[in-house]
């Protein structure tokens, strides 16, 4: 779903922990679409190069932020995950990791979109890849899945300046002033 000017689908006189998640995951899904298309502008070998960072590569990083996306997805819904790391091991295609990340993307807004603010609050217990139970909230979820992901975003920043390449701005600030319903 593309966010256009007025389209944060947020509504700003209603400032709960609820309107607030709802908002970060909109704000990621469309730092996540600049992203494709800035790593879609540069040469493909570029995607793809080994570099001395965390998860190899622009590629390998987006994809480890998909995977930990899907795995919180997963926790959501009650189901086992199949994944035994952080990564899904070999390089997907930047299309198609792009497609999934944008149909997680939506599926989080959308789940959010239905909760109420007692929802947020029911407690999601899992388990972590290492073995160790943990035990979050719906919404404390959908935080660490905003926050992890612009964390590794600021690598995937870094890793364009190699290139070199200048993407665009990203941060929180430029999603609300150019979506805001005014």
């Amino acid at each position: 779903m593309p966010l256009g000017p007025g389209k944060i689908g947020v509504d700003r006189q209603r400032t709960g922990f609820g309107e607030m998640v709802r908002m970060l995951l909109r704000y990621k899904a469309w730092a996540n679409d600049l992203v494709f298309a800035a790593v879609r502008e540069i040469p493909t070998e570029e995607a793809y190069k080994p570099r001395p960072t965390t998860f190899g590569s622009i590629v390998q990083t987006l994809d480890h932020v998909h995977v930990i996306d899907d795995i919180f997805c997963h926790h959501l819904r009650g189901e086992r995950h199949s994944y035994i790391a952080r990564t899904a091991g070999e390089p997907r295609s930047l299309s198609d990791l792009h497609d999934r990340v944008r149909a997680t993307d939506q599926w989080y807004i959308g789940t959010f979109d239905g909760y109420t603010e007692d929802d947020l609050e029911a407690a999601v217990d899992f388990q972590f890849l290492g073995g160790e139970r943990g035990s979050m909230s719906r919404g404390e979820i959908a935080l660490h899945v905003v926050n992890h992901c612009s964390y590794h975003r600021g690598f995937v920043g870094d890793m364009l300046k190699q290139v070199p390449y200048d993407w665009p701005a990203n941060d929180l600030t430029v999603f609300l002033r150019d979506h805001s319903r005014g």
